[in-house]
């Protein structure tokens, strides 16, 4: 591999731009709300799965977008914090229908995932302690294993492609899984890394294939055409000062109303953070959020932890929608003056807010700036690392939550700096660990769809509790 070429990179030059339409728009906006309602109601699966929709419909059957733009746009929506699927909908939408076509697609991609996780926790709560609920439980926890361990696979052998990117991933798990050091600083050390692999050692990375869609009609926007809309100080600015307000108001309003002290306004805080520092999607940082909602606020066990997310693969929208469960819970057994229920509505409508709100904002402040970024390899190198970190970060998640669905007991050894976690071998749950291979075998060997595996694990769990199995 030759060394790469450390002049700055010359901006892309300007294809003829698209013709717009009135409003500005590239596609009606009606037509465009339609296909981003579609788009939202088959987002199952993860990240992968929902990017996988995005390009089959706009990419490849549309032709609304090039391949080489979408990829462009998801390589900085992977650099962002949050959920990228999302972010990739809302750049795109803006692509083609500016600030409310970013709006929109952002919004209708998360919606449909919303209304469905309030109603299966509303179903937990009022139902959890009931046969059928416990069933589907005990088989939909073990099947998160299998497809957490799918998501370590599919992103390390897509994305640790030299020895080097391989002992960057192993030292993200250690750090994580033994050292307790904290995400951010993984992320960060990462970037970093990646960095300087790409200045002093750059054989280290592989540049990612180019992929085309195929033949078929030029796309609506060409890869090489700039948007029209250019970046600007007071642009930026605007957009800022809006998204911070529109962002904070909703957590100022709860702390005003219920305390300081309150639940409400610990979750508005606590999940404002983690929206800034959920690099690499959902799985990358559950662990984190699992380990402060059940060891430091007690809001659910982590039992409870492992069933928010079963729920959230069943549901349309990206994974980090479990916060939302997270947050249903822990209001409803703390609610202050309210109505239980009440507050677990406001909980999870709040926390929903600050974790989705910033996603528009990282969007509209920098694809302007970003457009005329194309090929910078300081961005590319600092996505290679933190992507061969985030394996090792899914790998450590993978391991909380087989450790507390396989096993009742979990003992913790210190010595320093270390701390290693061990599972009492004499408390495994035999029928768990039965679902959890036949959800290894249905992923990995048969490739079934999240869904179906996800819909035969819960009736083999069902089935375990009515019979009496041990280890449900």
């Amino acid at each position: 591999m030759t060394a790469p070429d450390h002049t700055p990179p010359s901006p892309p030059r300007a294809a003829p731009a698209p013709a717009e339409d009135a409003a500005g728009d590239l596609i009606p906006f009606r037509q465009a709300v339609r296909a981003w309602f579609t788009i939202s109601l088959q987002t199952f699966g993860g990240p992968a799965g929902q990017i996988a929709v995005m390009q089959r419909t706009l990419v490849e059957d549309k032709r609304w977008i090039g391949q080489q733009r979408f990829n462009h746009a998801l390589s900085y929506c992977m650099l962002l914090p949050g959920p990228e699927a999302q972010q990739l909908a809302i750049y795109i939408g803006w692509l083609l229908n500016g600030t409310r076509g970013g709006l929109a697609a952002g919004t209708l991609f998360v919606l449909p995932g919303v209304l469905a996780l309030l109603a299966l926790s509303a179903l937990y709560v009022g139902f959890g302690t009931t046969a059928a609920i416990t069933g589907l439980f005990a088989g939909l926890a073990p099947a998160v294993v299998a497809i957490v361990a799918q998501a370590v696979w599919r992103v390390g052998r897509r994305s640790l492609t030299h020895p080097a990117l391989i002992g960057l991933a192993v030292a993200s798990f250690a750090a994580l899984a033994l050292f307790a050091v904290p995400f951010p600083a993984v992320i960060a050390a990462a970037a970093a890394i990646g960095w300087l692999l790409a200045r002093y050692a750059p054989h280290t990375l592989k540049p990612s294939a180019a992929h085309t869609a195929g033949n078929g009609p030029a796309p609506l926007i060409p890869d090489d055409a700039l948007h029209h809309e250019p970046p600007s100080r007071r642009r930026a600015v605007r957009i800022l000062l809006t998204g911070l307000v529109l962002w904070t108001i909703p957590v100022a309003a709860v702390a005003a109303l219920t305390g300081p002290g309150s639940t409400f306004t610990a979750q508005g805080l606590f999940f404002s953070g983690t929206a800034l520092v959920t690099f690499g999607g959902a799985y990358a940082v559950l662990a984190y959020v699992a380990q402060q909602a059940v060891q430091h606020y007690g809001w659910l066990s982590a039992g409870e932890m492992v069933r928010g997310l079963a729920l959230a693969e069943t549901t349309p929208g990206p994974l980090i929608m479990v916060v939302q469960f997270v947050a249903f819970l822990g209001a409803y057994r703390d609610p202050g003056a309210l109505n239980p229920w009440t507050a677990a509505l406001l909980g999870a409508l709040l926390t929903t807010w600050v974790t989705f709100v910033p996603c528009f904002l990282f969007i509209f402040l920098g694809a302007p700036y970003i457009e005329r970024l194309r090929g910078n390899r300081s961005v590319s190198a600092a996505l290679t690392g933190i992507t061969a970190a985030v394996v090792g970060v899914i790998a450590n998640l993978a391991l909380y939550f087989a450790e507390h669905t396989l096993f009742t007991s979990i003992n913790t050894y210190t010595a320093g700096p270390l701390q290693l976690p061990l599972p009492d071998p004499a408390t495994i749950r035999p029928a768990a660990l039965g679902i959890a291979l036949a959800a290894a075998l249905l992923i990995f060997k048969l490739r079934w769809s999240v869904l179906r595996t996800l819909g035969v694990c819960a009736a083999l769990g069902l089935g375990a509790v009515l019979v009496g199995l041990p280890g449900t």
